[in-house]
């Protein structure tokens, strides 16, 4: 019985070194797949998700401190037009004739 129990443990021993084995090309494949992966995209000039990710944050960020700047910018605007334009006073009637004057006919005007 013995004989049989060191027989059934070396073909475990056998099956895990296989399956091993299996696990360890299997994870050498993947990563020459990926190795060729990357540098086709590298080739190809191709961005990783990451970096894609990270400019559009950047973008994002970007366009709305522009647009901050601008709605900013356009407050400032105003308030210097608003102090350009000289404030004007109530028209007053003191001073001022109501009817001009008529014109006096000259002498050389013929009756």
């Amino acid at each position: 019985m013995q004989s049989s129990n060191r027989l059934l443990d070396d073909l475990a021993k056998m099956a895990n070194g296989a399956l091993s084995a299996a696990a360890g090309a299997r994870q050498e494949l993947e990563q020459f797949m990926q190795q060729r992966i990357e540098h086709f995209m590298n080739e190809k000039g191709w961005v990783s998700r990451e970096e894609f990710d990270a400019v559009r944050d950047m973008v994002r960020k970007s366009r709305e401190e522009q647009e901050t700047l601008a709605a900013r910018m356009s407050e400032l605007e105003a308030l210097i037009a608003k102090l350009r334009t000289p404030a004007r006073k109530p028209a007053t009637t003191a001073g001022r004739r109501k009817t001009p004057s008529p014109r006096k006919p000259t002498s050389d005007a013929k009756p």
